[in-house]
């Protein structure tokens, strides 16, 4: 074979690399409102930065009528590329090629990029739209799973992992996206489930959809799996593009810094008159949110999940900083099991990643009730207090308006090693709420009472005056500063620079014992 048969033969199967189904397949994909995988790299990636490996990979099984078809690829695309200029590794399953299923060569094509990834300290990025385990395959595909879960698990912590759900996701195969940092959905495009809505009408006799199942919108509210959900591809990509922005390439790296035209010293009038003056009256977190950070960029994650609680990625002079932040306009911003869970595994993320922590708190207490207590909110609630603990990144705290009891020492207090903590002047920092310290506290001298009612509105007024301030705190140095509201952006910038510096000494240990 002459050089130049040798080039018109890697032409071809060039050419067959980019569609191995068939263009046809390609287009019913289109069809159906789905972009192929190569299309969905092509949108992520910077224009002309991808680069292959494995195109001509193809299975090795001849059992089952296997052998008539053997594409190249195997059903995944995968490389490194570039995002905004930074490094990332990049797998896409292909559904329009034996449905996207993973085999023995797909699983190994997946595991090299994993093993890139992690030696090279860049972002992995999974594209997964998959029918599963190919069953042709047997135990190898089984194999091939738990080879991507370990990595996933090895992965974990040392450089950011992103799954993006652009079509079915069951079985198995559901536990990668799990254990990587962020889940991405398109709703109405995207399913995830551990067992199917025929296998669950065969087994327990309900009747569901696959979206009612397990689509972006269940999982975003319900479950807590997914932590952005978007209409269309397109957004989806957009989406994971303004997220990785946010985060470092690695464990052994900064996040990344941004040139910022938004003065440090800018002073917001709004966050001097957001506080109702009625303590029970609700008011929008993400508002101060919006007023402090650079530019009012916040980047919230799981929005719609336990929303009483907002996290999310946002800048403060230009450096990358985790928002953690009691909403009252849910449950008064008050704990339970769900908002415990969702801001731990955020803190957590953080501090692996060396993004400092802010919190911002208004929180009433724990939630009461039997269903709270029956559920696990001891054990749910101590993940948030042990993530507050561990972490050794800057923590930044500020009291807005209620912090009482139990939840005062877990939202990241002094006493678990904030490094600034501060209280606006309406703050309330207590055992408990005036309302139930008075009803304890003088329960006696109240039933005494000529007029009750009077009488008891006399005691929670003196009790609020007296105790539930933010100076008693502050005469023990548990509050650094009581501070004007529309100061807070501009404490904030430079206590973090003065922060840059932090370590922390860690005790000798294979690792704590979360109570998961």
């Amino acid at each position: 074979m002459s050089n130049q048969e040798k080039l018109d033969r890697l032409a071809k199967l060039s050419d067959e690399a980019l569609a191995p189904a068939g263009w046809d397949k390609v287009e019913k994909q289109h069809e159906k409102g789905k972009l192929s995988a190569r299309e969905r790299v092509a949108l992520l990636l910077d224009e002309g930065s991808f680069i292959e490996l494995d195109r001509f990979m193809r299975h090795q099984c001849h059992d089952f009528g296997m052998q008539a078809s053997r594409p190249l690829g195997d059903g995944v695309v995968c490389g490194y590329g570039k995002v905004e200029g930074r490094l990332v590794y990049v797998f896409a399953q292909d559904f329009a090629v034996v449905g996207g299923s993973l085999g023995e060569a797909h699983a190994a094509k997946i595991c090299k990029v994993m093993d890139l990834a992690y030696q090279n300290g860049a972002p992995l990025i999974g594209l997964n739209d998959s029918g599963g385990a190919r069953i042709q395959e047997g135990v190898s595909s089984l194999g091939g799973y738990a080879e991507v879960f370990f990595r996933n698990v090895r992965n974990s912590g040392v450089i950011p992992q992103f799954s993006v759900i652009m079509g079915p996701c069951a079985g198995g195969a559901v536990y990668s996206p799990s254990v990587t940092d962020f889940v991405f959905m398109v709703d109405g495009g995207s399913e995830m489930y551990i067992t199917g809505p025929q296998v669950i009408k065969s087994v327990t006799g309900e009747d569901v959809s696959s979206a009612d199942m397990g689509g972006a919108k269940v999982h975003g509210a319900k479950s807590g799996v997914c932590h952005v959900a978007v209409k269309g591809e397109k957004e989806c990509l957009e989406q994971l593009r303004r997220m990785i922005s946010f985060v470092p390439a690695s464990n052994r790296e900064q996040p990344p810094r941004v040139e910022t035209s938004d003065p440090i010293d800018r002073a917001d009038a709004l966050l001097d008159t957001i506080i109702p003056d009625s303590p029970r009256s609700p008011y929008d977190m993400k508002k101060i949110i919006k007023a402090i950070v650079d530019n009012g960029d916040f980047f919230e994650t799981q929005p719609t999940f336990a929303p009483n609680i907002t996290v999310g990625f946002a800048r403060l002079g230009g450096d990358t900083v985790g928002i953690v932040a009691n909403n009252p306009m849910f449950l008064a911003g008050v704990l339970d099991i769900n908002s415990a869970a969702k801001g731990a595994r955020f803190i957590r993320f953080c501090d692996a990643f060396n993004i400092p922590i802010v919190t911002l708190q208004d929180v009433p207490g724990f939630l009461p009730g039997v269903q709270q207590e029956h559920g696990g909110i001891i054990r749910h609630g101590a993940k948030l207090l042990y993530a507050y603990a561990e972490a050794t990144v800057p923590k930044l705290t500020v009291i807005t308006r209620k912090s009482y009891g139990g939840a005062y020492c877990v939202m990241g207090s002094k006493h678990v090693r904030a490094d600034l903590n501060l209280a606006w002047p309406q703050a309330e920092i207590a055992v408990m709420g005036p309302e139930g310290a008075v009803a304890i506290v003088f329960r006696k001298e109240i039933a005494e009472a000529a007029d009750k009612a009077a009488r008891n509105k006399e005691l929670v007024d003196d009790y609020r005056d007296r105790f539930a301030t933010p100076y008693q705190a502050a005469e023990k140095g548990f509050i650094d500063d009581v501070i004007k509201p529309s100061d807070t952006r501009r404490v904030l910038i430079q206590t973090l620079r003065a922060l840059r510096g932090k370590k922390v000494p860690r005790p000798e240990r294979k690792h704590g014992n979360i109570p998961l």
